[in-house]
Order: C-alpha cells, then sequence, then structure tokens
C-alpha cells in the first residue's frame, strides 16, 4: 500500500497536510500522538496496517498537527485550540460534516477537547491509550511530578533524536518489536523524520502543562476508550479513569504490553470496527446533542462605574459606555467570541477556546484604560447549556463568581482555564484558593500575566 497523495488546508496561514484514504461511508479522523508524521515513512512498516484496516471500512483523515511532518512549522509550541482548528480546516477541505475523531496518546486531549467543544461535528470519540493530564495529583497518580517532567527533559539534552535515543524510546513504546533490527531503522527514520530535537522539546514542554480532567464530563457523544493490559506508557488504571468520567463511555481492555497502535492493529481495529459501524447502521451518527457544549465564558465590569458616572455626569458617562462597549464588541470579533448578553456596563461573552478568550479579556482591559477606565474580568470553561441564543449552567455561575474576586486591570481565570491553555505562551500568577459566593468548596484561581498576550 503506497503513502496517500498529501494535499493542504489553510487553517489560517499555517498549511496542514492531510490525505483521505478509503471510500467507507463513516469518516474517521485519526489524531496521532507524541510527533509521529503520518506520511512518508510510516508506510513502508508495520503502521501500514492499521491505514488498511480502518480503511476498509471509513474514509480514514490522516493529517500531520502543525510543527509536525509535512504540515508547517510554526513559531512557537501550538496550543490546543489552535489544533482543534486544525481538524476543523481539515474538515471542511473534505466536506467532511460529521466524523469520528479517534486520538491516541498525546492526540487524545486534543480529541477530547474538540468532541466536548463541537459535539456537531463528532459523531463519535474514539480513544486509545490516552493520558488525562501530564502532571501528578492526588486523584490521578499515574503521570509525572513537575520535578520528574525537568529531569527527564534535561536528561535528554544533547542526545534527543540521535539513534540511541530512538531505540530507547521504542523500548518504552513498543517493546515487542524493539529487538528486531529492521523495525528499529524504520523507527528511527519515522521519528527523525518526523520532527527535529527542538520541536520535540517543545511538544514534550506542552505536553507536561496539559490537563483536561476537568473536561471530561462535558463529553456528550458516543465514546470508547480502548488501552493494553500492561501498556507502561499510559497503564491502564489511568484509560479506566478516563472511561469513568465520561458520560456514557465504553472501555474495552486489550492484551499486551506495546502502547504503539502499529503493533497489532487489528486488535485495536477489532473493537472500534463494530462500535463505529454499529452506530452509523443505527441511524446514530448524526444523532447530537447540540444544546450542551464545552464553552470558555468571559464577564468583565467596569470598576467604580457608580462614583465614575457621578463624577463626569449623564452625558459624559453615556458616550464612554458607547466607547467602551464598540471596543469590547470589536474585540469579541477579532477573537472570534459571541456576545451573550450586555447588563449596565458589563458584558457576558462566550468563546470556543480558552487561550482566545483570555487574549481577548487582556485586549479590553488595555484597551479600555485609553479611555480613563478600568474592568475587571473573569474566565471559566465548563460545559454550558444553550437555549434560544442564551447560554446557563453551573459554569456560567463560576465564570461570573471568578470576575468578582479580580482586582482593577486584573483578568482571573479558574484552574480548568490554566490546564487547557499549555502551549499558548501565556502565562499566569497563582492567586490560591477562594471561596466563591454560592458555591460549594475551594476554587484555585490564577490572574493573567500582562506582560505575554
Amino acid at each position: 500500500m503506497e503513502s496517500p497523495e498529501i494535499r493542504y488546508a489553510r487553517s489560517g496561514d499555517v498549511h496542514i497536510a492531510y490525505s483521505v484514504v478509503g471510500d467507507g461511508p463513516i469518516d474517521v479522523v485519526f489524531v496521532s500522538g507524541w510527533v509521529l508524521s503520518n506520511f512518508g515513512t510510516p508506510w513502508q512498516g508495520t503502521a501500514v496496517d492499521f491505514y488498511r484496516g480502518m480503511s476498509s471500512f471509513a474514509r480514514l483523515v490522516l493529517f500531520d498537527k502543525r510543527g509536525i511532518g509535512m504540515s508547517d512549522r510554526t513559531h512557537g509550541i501550538p496550543d490546543l485550540e489552535a489544533r482543534m482548528d486544525d481538524i476543523r480546516a481539515v474538515m471542511d477541505a473534505i466536506g467532511s460534516r460529521r466524523a469520528a475523531i479517534m486520538g491516541f496518546s498525546e492526540g487524545g486531549p486534543m480529541s477530547m477537547l474538540f468532541a466536548a467543544t463541537y459535539p456537531e461535528r463528532t459523531a463519535a470519540l474514539v480513544l486509545y491509550s490516552t493520558p488525562v493530564s501530564w502532571s501528578r495529583t492526588e486523584d490521578y497518580p499515574w503521570a509525572l511530578t513537575r520535578e520528574e517532567w525537568r529531569a527527564f527533559l534535561a536528561d535528554e539534552e544533547g542526545v534527543r533524536g540521535t539513534d540511541e535515543w530512538c531505540d530507547s524510546r521504542l523500548r518504552g513504546l513498543a517493546p515487542t518489536t524493539a529487538g528486531d533490527p529492521a523495525t528499529r531503522r524504520w523507527w528511527r527514520r519515522w521519528v527523525q523524520s518526523s520532527a527535529s530535537p527542538g520541536a520535540i522539546k517543545a511538544m514534550s514542554l506542552m505536553n507536561s502543562e496539559i490537563d483536561v480532567s476537568g473536561t471530561l464530563s462535558s463529553i456528550r457523544v458516543p465514546a470508547l476508550a480502548l488501552n493494553r493490559t500492561d501498556d507502561q506508557d499510559v497503564p491502564i488504571d489511568s484509560m479506566r479513569y478516563l472511561a469513568d468520567r465520561v458520560p456514557g463511555a465504553r472501555f474495552a481492555e486489550l492484551a499486551g504490553v506495546d502502547h504503539g497502535w502499529w503493533v497489532d492493529s487489528g486488535q485495536i481495529i477489532d473493537e472500534l470496527k463494530p462500535f463505529l459501524l454499529g452506530l452509523w447502521k443505527r441511524g446514530e451518527w448524526d444523532m447530537v446533542e447540540t444544546n450542551r457544549v464545552l464553552a470558555t465564558v468571559l464577564f468583565t465590569d467596569i470598576v467604580n462605574s457608580t462614583a465614575m458616572l457621578a463624577e463626569v455626569g449623564d452625558r459624559k458617562w453615556r458616550d464612554l459606555l458607547e466607547q467602551h462597549h464598540a471596543l469590547v464588541r470589536r474585540q469579541l470579533v477579532r477573537y472570534s467570541g459571541r456576545e451573550i448578553d450586555t447588563a449596565g456596563d458589563g458584558f457576558f461573552a462566550s468563546f470556543d477556546g480558552p487561550a482566545r478568550a483570555i487574549r481577548c479579556a487582556r485586549a479590553i482591559s488595555d484597551g479600555v484604560r485609553e479611555l480613563g477606565l478600568h474592568i475587571r474580568a473573569g474566565l471559566h470553561t465548563g460545559e454550558c447549556e444553550i437555549t434560544d441564543g442564551n447560554m446557563t449552567g453551573i459554569a456560567v455561575h463560576i465564570g461570573a463568581r471568578v470576575a468578582a474576586e479580580a482586582q482593577p486591570d486584573e483578568v482571573v481565570v479558574s484552574s480548568t482555564v490554566r490546564d487547557l491553555v499549555a502551549g499558548s505562551g501565556l502565562k499566569f500568577h497563582d492567586r490560591g484558593y477562594a471561596q466563591l459566593k454560592g458555591l460549594p468548596g475551594e476554587w484555585r484561581l490564577y490572574s493573567v500575566d500582562p506582560s505575554v498576550i
């Protein structure tokens, strides 16, 4: 089976390499893990068995993530929402209205976010051996600590990308194949042609910041989670943790020790093929609950508005409000935000990506200072219910309460927002824990550093 013809989709200013293999009745977008390209070298080895098996019953949509393989290199580390934009760009390019999204390893968090944020584009979600977080917590003990991550990256300096380094990664990801010289040579070519040592390090840095645990309950599409019993890279208990927290998700345990999907891929296909074709044959492929989505909500409020009104008078204040509202709306358009409500001098808006929402909030705060105004802003990401264009739900209340904690000229975010913007270049200051009015427990808050936007 030859490597397919490569085409390019435009995602903003970035060209994303993609191909479509097969002509089955359903579309499956494969989001590979780590730095592995889907083109060239993998088609010369055992990975082709996966491509052949998947394309026998579906249109298999392959693409290289930005910065990897045949796609454009970009400045800095791409964040998760930019990568979600890339999936939409590829789907639009091939005319795919809805598809199953399959995420492997590092590709899993992006796939989960996509399914929760764009349920109208996601017919199903398949997750094979994918972490929820790369940072160990009390609830998620299967990841490294921050200190262990730093030590791991430091140990790789100077050897990353070499033949010896590639061999060590193969022993960790596919130990049953590591003793074969031909497989080692193929694997080295695959990794070394997919990404440079710098890109590999950048990807590892981004991964170390990812945590999508706060969004699992927002996934409302049919979901299947797969993992091998003795996978050492992603322990099976961590996949059970994931499946238990995604509403209605099925979990399938596979025999074996290999993490890589390119080893015994028929075992994976035997599970996901009946799951996906079953949805299609039962007419469930196009059934979707679009009134509940994962969104980032933004609340802004002018500081000391009553005192300013008394100081400048009604007419001047009305002019200032008009300028304020016009500026906010310009920034919402610029950052693809949606105005939900305006109450007096405050705005309530929603975004499909938290990094865009943060940058919008900072741009608004900086802009209104030129009018002599100061705002406080707060953001939270969570599941929201959409009814007649309005947005409701507990996530909305949390966002409003987070905004109430902000000081003048400050943008404050919940820990959920902070965990989802890995790779964005945004920086935060830990505000510690706060008791949010009317909400149980304590909430970890962060202030956005205005120096990096």
